[in-house]
């Protein structure tokens, strides 16, 4: 498929704008404390990128988490450094509070991707129809939207703490579509999870677009398969 679609679905989060590679401020933050730590930085910040990956790769407990952010990422570090703290004393519940409250901190200093909003103003401007649908809650990804001046660039805006459902469930799809009034089949959707911007889309015969923005490429021992991968939105446009 080269033609640009009817409508086109996005993702918010890591897809249009972006909190930096969550591993180099886990990196930055471990270097900020590797006195107190029982491994090297690198290593320690491995670890924690690791049980990110664990505990948001369950979806019920995604889920039930994305509304609380500040505090899922502070349960991920005290998890670590309570595993951690018998050979490191130092690394008591008020530095995992800390570390982790200043990681949340990091994490939401969003900017847009290069090229983001051009690429999107463009498709509005060649008639493609846009619709945002964005997991989360409400009031923190309204500031998002209202921040970086996105709401009057889609013609359907679809945050899940508004709406009452989100991304995988089906009617999250068919909920933006049907406000654009397009079907499946004239319908992309782009976004950073394989199951939720992809996988479940696909279900519904949505063409599925990951935006492998970090360049790393499919993980192994994943069985989805993107119907097309970009690094970045301009290249929605070629």
């Amino acid at each position: 498929m080269t033609s640009l679609p009817r409508a086109i679905l996005f993702d918010l989060d890591d897809t249009i704008i972006s909190a930096g590679p969550r591993s180099l401020l886990l990196r930055t933050l471990a270097e900020e404390i590797a006195h107190l730590l029982p491994m090297p930085p690198e290593e320690a910040a491995q670890a924690l990128e690791a049980a990110n990956r664990e505990f948001w790769s369950d979806q019920e407990r995604h889920r039930q988490w994305r509304f609380r952010l500040q505090a899922a990422r502070v349960a991920i570090v005290e998890q670590a450094f309570e595993r951690w703290r018998p050979q490191a004393p130092g690394l008591t519940r008020e530095v995992a509070y800390a570390f982790g409250a200043r990681f949340h901190r990091l994490r939401e200093e969003n900017a847009c991707f290069p090229g983001a909003v051009e690429t999107i103003d463009e498709l509005r401007a060649r008639g493609v129809r846009l619709a945002l649908v964005t997991n989360g809650a409400a009031d923190a990804q309204r500031a998002k939207v209202a921040r970086f001046d996105l709401a009057r660039r889609f013609d359907h805006v679809q945050i899940e703490g508004e709406a009452g459902f989100g991304k995988p469930e089906e009617r999250a799809y068919r909920h933006a579509m049907e406000a654009l009034g397009i079907h499946p089949e004239d319908t992309w959707m782009v976004g950073d999870n394989l199951e939720w911007e992809v996988a479940a889309p696909q279900r519904l015969g949505i063409f599925g677009i990951w935006h492998d923005h970090l360049g790393e490429g499919l993980p192994s021992g994943v069985d989805v398969r993107p119907d097309r991968i970009i690094r970045t939105l301009p290249e929605l446009l070629g």
